[in-house]
């Protein structure tokens, strides 16, 4: 049966971000819901972001569309325009390509969740907008750099 049973797919918490990096983030979870129901062609995540928490550090793809609706609470979309509130029902998009750095932080005092959808690809560029920092993305896993394809080095006190 296609259904999908929430309460079996696997909660992660936080980011892969290396070093303090994934501290940044704050208290955001996700469940992999198109995984759990066998897909491949693209991703299905449901994302929660406890208050002043990020979905992820602002950041654009070169080879991939993101598409997400809210469910739940109030978020704020951050991108090189400004900022836009987000209720449930509001969608926003991002094409590949697109240099519009951008991501979705909870400004609010309540839990907000939301559903994105995202191209899967062989390879992935990821560039951060705020940071010094890219993702490469193969066949062998995601390779965090600086923007100059040099190693990022984090220590407490320095961010790429």
């Amino acid at each position: 049966m296609p259904k999908i049973d929430l309460s079996k797919v696997p909660l992660k918490t936080g980011s892969d971000y290396p070093g303090d990096l994934a501290t940044l983030v704050g208290e955001r979870s996700q469940q992999a819901v198109g995984d759990a129901g066998g897909l491949s062609q693209f991703g299905v995540n449901i994302v929660n972001l406890g208050p002043e928490a990020l979905s992820s550090l602002r950041h654009w793809h070169e080879e991939q569309d993101e598409f997400l609706i809210v469910l739940s609470g109030e978020l704020t979309l951050v991108d090189d325009s400004g900022e836009t509130t987000l209720l449930p029902g509001d969608c926003a998009s991002f094409p590949a390509g697109n240099a519009n750095g951008h991501h979705i932080v909870n400004k609010s005092r309540q839990d907000g969740r939301f559903l994105v959808v995202g191209t899967r690809t062989e390879t992935e560029t990821v560039w951060y907008s705020d940071i010094d920092m890219k993702v490469t993305a193969d066949k062998n896993g995601d390779h965090f750099t600086r923007k100059d394809g040099s190693p990022i080095e984090t220590t407490s006190t320095e961010e790429p």
